[in-house]
């Protein structure tokens, strides 16, 4: 369902109820050390008094300072305001409890409105999150205790990973309730989540939180695309926000400019820019995040995850 508020876009969240605006304030950036932080007070505010309600973080975003950073900015009557979303990488019971309680305090707040599991690039962390003992039970216990409202998970290295963390939880009798994953003009080309896991997603009635509009910037260093085009693309999908980071004011401006002018592009526009852009993305040079090792901290950090070390399938 969309509706506006002033002159932002809104859809439903999947079945949870809860209207999101159509672009969502990205948690990395604003905790980035060259950004002070009465300067990422200021473009998070600036968001959310221009119609931005959704919110995203994590646990380990620069080491907690994006936590810490929107909990203050969210302070004053702010948090009220939002839909807050923060991810933990804890994949075992007690690290996963750790976590959620930490982020808790760095965003100051007694709730959080969309607990995701994060990072989930290896068949493996399905099974780990769901096992006996696992960080499923947390979130679980936190929603039961009012901590959590939805829970879901996130992923940015294969669509087979993100089908499986669905399979694993259906046989576990669980349903997510929402997911996040790479959608942009180059992911179409090459394996594809808007292809593979966004129509299961649809069909089940889960919310869909698009990610990397840009491809952490790869995307615009391509010369195919401009970043209007980019963000039109990804709200044109069947989803329901899409994240972005804003490291500046311009940069936010240039995402409330995306979200105002929105129209649903064309069949014959998006036939054009997928014409445009397919050769140069098929092999997946413009998702590095799908291609390499360097954007899988998991992998670099397993204590995040509560293990000693982590191992991707040969």
């Amino acid at each position: 369902m969309v509706s506006l508020r002033g002159d932002i876009p809104y859809r439903t969240l999947g079945r949870t109820g809860v209207d999101v605006s159509i672009i969502g304030l990205g948690g990395y950036h604003i905790g980035i050390p060259n950004l002070s932080e009465e300067e990422s007070i200021r473009i998070i505010r600036t968001a959310i008094d221009n119609g931005i309600n959704f919110m995203d973080n994590c646990w380990d975003y620069n080491d907690g300072v994006s936590e810490i950073r929107m909990g203050r900015a969210l302070q004053n009557g702010y948090r009220d305001k939002v839909f807050l979303m923060t991810k933990i990488d804890g994949q075992y019971k007690k690290i996963a409890e750790q976590q959620i309680e930490e982020s808790m305090q760095r965003l100051q707040t007694d709730c959080i409105d969309l607990l995701q599991f994060h990072e989930i690039i290896r068949i493996d962390d399905c099974y780990r999150i769901f096992g006996k003992g696992g960080a499923i039970e947390a979130a679980l216990e936190a929603r039961d205790d009012g901590k959590v409202r939805y829970i879901g998970f996130t992923g940015h290295k294969s669509p087979e990973v993100h089908l499986k963390m669905l399979e694993v939880a259906s046989k576990h009798n669980f349903t997510f309730d929402a997911v996040m994953m790479p959608l942009n003009v180059m992911d179409a080309h090459f394996e594809s989540f808007e292809k593979k896991v966004l129509p299961v997603l649809n069909k089940n009635n889960i919310g869909v939180i698009g990610m990397k509009p840009f491809g952490f910037g790869q995307i615009l260093k391509s010369n195919l695309v401009d970043p209007m085009e980019c963000l039109h693309y990804v709200m044109s999908l069947p989803i329901d926000v899409v994240v972005t980071g804003c490291e500046s004011l311009s940069i936010l401006d240039q995402a409330l400019k995306a979200a105002r002018t929105f129209k649903p592009m064309s069949e014959m526009e998006r036939t054009s820019l997928l014409e445009r852009t397919a050769k140069i993305a098929e092999d997946g040079r413009f998702e590095p995040y799908k291609t390499t090792k360097n954007f899988d901290m998991t992998d670099f950090n397993p204590h995040w995850i509560g293990a000693r070390s982590v191992t991707f399938p040969r």
